[in-house]
């Protein structure tokens, strides 16, 4: 095993969880941030910037989760070999395949999305004046994407090779350059003219394109990718390996932005106070999900190298305790919510009707929140031993099967609560499922469940 390479199959299984785990949270927060900032620093404009973050967020983040779906397939190929004691040669071999091919589709798929999202946004609604705010942010949008590509592969690399520090350090860095810009590029300051919407995107585009080649130059100097020899060898099997994990992981994280818009239709009939406490209630939820998504970013790593390495019962604690943390980390978040509800939906909506909404939705489905933890984590897990059609079909089943019928269902019966207790009832089935599917696939071994916090 290399020098710069964490061995993640030895000592308690929850000191690696953590480890690799912990600095996400940070790294995650980080990038929450930039929306954020966007939000705030547009709204400044007016109305029309404002709108068309609504509606290029979501679409944005569907087309984000082709990087997201690339990234396991990264993580796959490359800790497994680790694992498996495989040469250096071969990780880096490795290594390069997966962000040789992830750069090729990104730019294949920018090139795509720049000349189909006129016609795509009209299709969503947008009118001429947000339109005009759309077209200023998206050329720059859809030439970072190829940088954000390269960023997030290489941060898979890295927790590959178990160094999550690096990986969150780039994440926050890449985040304060964004932010930091927003303002100067979007007001003007001194003898840079103010840009508006494109300014928030070229500060996207700098912050993305500076972060990645970092990246990629600690990487290299580092050998955890490099130019090898005979670098093409066994690389079909490499995309072979990537396109059947990334593909469905990807689709996997696309599911649940286009599911939560459909969702949000059915919110929208109860009326516009009800729709403005539901994206309140859910930025909090997003908040409160966070070391739940660090922990999904973490597990991979530690399933990959110790199912390369044949030791499946150790996979299968590793998973076991996270399964554990978002039990006991989700009460704490359902205890919390319900307290406090009303107090964090009054700061976040003005509209006293909105916050009681907000309000209703925390209480309910904070409880649930653990749910959702156990689908991210045994999602995360699976793709890391190749079993990425198990966690696509966890994902389109919690949204398409449960939350989206029973949403519609419930704001019929209901009214706004019946959309709250499609959410719980979604998460709360979802992670039954988890449970299943991490059985049926190997990382669910009770016989090993005493050994988990050793």
């Amino acid at each position: 095993m290399a020098e710069n390479t964490r061995d993640l199959t030895k000592g308690p299984v929850w000191q690696a969880l953590a480890l690799m785990s912990a600095p996400m949270v940070i790294g995650i927060l980080a990038v929450l941030s930039v929306g954020l900032a966007d939000a705030y620093f547009l709204g400044q404009l007016g109305g029309a910037p404002l709108a068309a973050v609504g509606f290029i967020y979501p679409v944005t983040a569907a087309v984000t989760s082709l990087s997201i779906g690339l990234s396991a397939g990264a993580n796959a190929l490359v800790s497994q070999a680790i694992g498996a004691g495989d040469d250096d040669a071969k990780a880096a071999r490795l290594a390069f395949h997966a962000v040789s091919i992830a750069v090729v589709l990104s730019l294949i798929g920018a090139a795509a999305f720049f000349f189909t999202f006129p016609p795509l946004f009209k299709l969503l609604g947008a009118n001429e004046a947000v339109m005009a705010e759309i077209a200023l942010f998206m050329p720059w949008w859809c030439a970072s994407f190829p940088f954000l590509v390269l960023m997030m592969l290489v941060n898979a690399i890295f927790r590959s090779h178990g160094d999550s520090n690096v990986s969150a350090t780039l994440m926050v860095i890449s985040a304060v350059i964004n932010v930091g810009l927003d303002p100067i590029l979007i007001f003007g300051f001194g003898p840079i003219p103010q840009m508006g919407t494109e300014g928030a995107a070229l500060a996207t585009f700098i912050a993305r394109a500076s972060i990645a080649g970092v990246a990629f130059a600690y990487a290299l100097h580092k050998g955890m990718l490099y130019l090898c020899a005979n670098p093409l060898k066994g690389l079909g099997q490499s995309a072979w390996r990537l396109a059947k994990i990334g593909g469905p992981a990807a689709f996997s994280n696309a599911i649940n932005p286009a599911g939560m818009a459909a969702v949000t239709a059915a919110v929208a009939t109860v009326g516009e106070a009800a729709v403005g406490g539901f994206g309140a209630a859910t930025r909090v939820q997003q908040i409160a999900l966070v070391p739940m998504l660090a922990l999904s970013s973490g597990i991979g790593p530690v399933i990959g190298q110790n199912w390369g390495a044949e030791q499946k019962d150790r996979a299968a604690q590793a998973l076991q305790a996270a399964f554990a943390f978002c039990l006991g980390y989700g009460v704490v978040v359902g205890l919390l919510l319900a307290v406090f509800a009303q107090q964090i939906a009054s700061l976040l909506a003005s509209d006293p009707d909105a916050a009681g909404y907000a309000a209703t939705y925390m209480r309910i489905v904070g409880w649930s929140l653990f749910g959702y933890g156990f689908v991210v984590v045994a999602n995360a897990a699976m793709n890391a031993r190749d079993k990425a059609v198990w966690s696509m079909s966890l994902s389109l089943g919690r949204i398409f099967l449960i939350y989206l019928p029973g949403a519609w269902l419930g704001v019929t019966l209901l009214s706004f609560t019946g959309i709250t207790f499609a959410a719980f009832a979604a998460n709360v089935i979802a992670a039954i499922g988890a449970v299943w599917a991490a059985w049926k696939t190997g990382l669910l071994r009770p016989k090993a469940l005493r050994e988990t916090f050793a």
